[in-house]
């Protein structure tokens, strides 16, 4: 398939609100507590792509997916009950969902490697994410990509397991 990812543009905001509200459903149905109390939400999403942070996976103009990546921007991180396995700069990604037509294809592997490849463009050699405890596919996804545990943060009250990634 011929993917494609691009900085979200405020005109896609509709598309990528039907991937997180469909991602949101698909969290709860897994019986998980992650993404069940009003997060994200259309402001979060309008922040994002007024920031840059937000991006989307497209597969020919489609919008297939969605992430957030922040640039050494995450003060939860900085309080982590564990340990970093860099002190550098650090590529943080948030939010990624995959359109319910799309899952089960590969596509949050996907960007992750379009992450590194825009990391490694502006010489960042880390890349940190987080997750629920509960969420087991987004964990795997993490452990076949090469990310690293490294301890637990905090997010809206609730300890989240955090990862690193080293790029070469």
């Amino acid at each position: 398939m011929n993917y494609n990812f691009r900085k979200a543009e405020i005109t896609d905001i509709s598309e990528i609100w039907v991937i997180l509200q469909q991602a949101i459903l698909r969290r709860k149905n897994e019986g998980s507590n992650q993404w069940q109390d009003g997060y994200p939400n259309l402001e979060v999403v309008k922040n994002d792509i007024q920031n840059n942070y937000g991006y989307v996976l497209t597969e020919e103009k489609i919008i297939i997916g969605y992430c957030a990546n922040v640039i050494n921007d995450e003060p939860e991180y900085l309080k982590i009950e564990g340990k970093w396995l860099t002190n550098a700069d650090f590529v943080v990604v948030h939010r990624i969902a995959i359109s319910e037509k799309h899952i089960g294809k590969g596509l949050s592997k996907t960007i992750i490697e379009f992450i590194e490849d825009l990391a490694r463009k502006i010489n960042i050699h880390s890349i940190k994410v987080d997750t629920n405890h509960d969420n087991i596919a987004m964990m795997k996804i993490f452990d076949k990509c090469g990310f690293s545990f490294c301890g637990i943060v905090h997010f809206r009250g609730s300890p989240r397991r955090a990862y690193e990634k080293v790029l070469e």
